[in-house]
């Protein structure tokens, strides 16, 4: 089993006003629900909120914009990193269109 993912080889996959590529998972050595990726949102408007049952981590890499968590908003700029808990609703946007907000992201179980 390989260990490692290429940004530059793995397919992106597309979602509401952003896409993904998924780069680390148990197809490659993460455990217990560990997954990691990159993301580029383009939306200028918040979209359809993700509510998943794990816990998902955020690191800002490049451009600006908002996120969403539960009720609370927090502005986002390379450097910023957040945490979503489990079970609340998470939306990401873009200040501009053009260049987008780019995230590493990853899954943690919270056992």
């Amino acid at each position: 089993m390989k260990n490692y993912a290429d940004l530059n080889k793995v397919e992106p996959g597309f979602g509401d006003g952003h896409y993904s590529y998924d780069l680390l998972d148990e197809q490659n050595g993460c455990t217990a629900g560990c997954k990691t990726g990159v993301s580029l949102y383009t939306c200028v408007d918040y979209q359809q909120p993700g509510n998943h049952d794990d816990q998902e981590g955020f690191f800002v890499l490049d451009g600006k914009g908002s996120a969403k968590i539960g009720d609370n908003e927090i502005e986002l700029y390379p450097g910023i990193s957040f945490i979503v808990p489990a079970g609340v609703k998470h939306s990401i946007k873009s200040s501009s269109d053009e260049i987008g907000i780019k995230v590493f992201w990853f899954h943690a179980s919270i056992k």
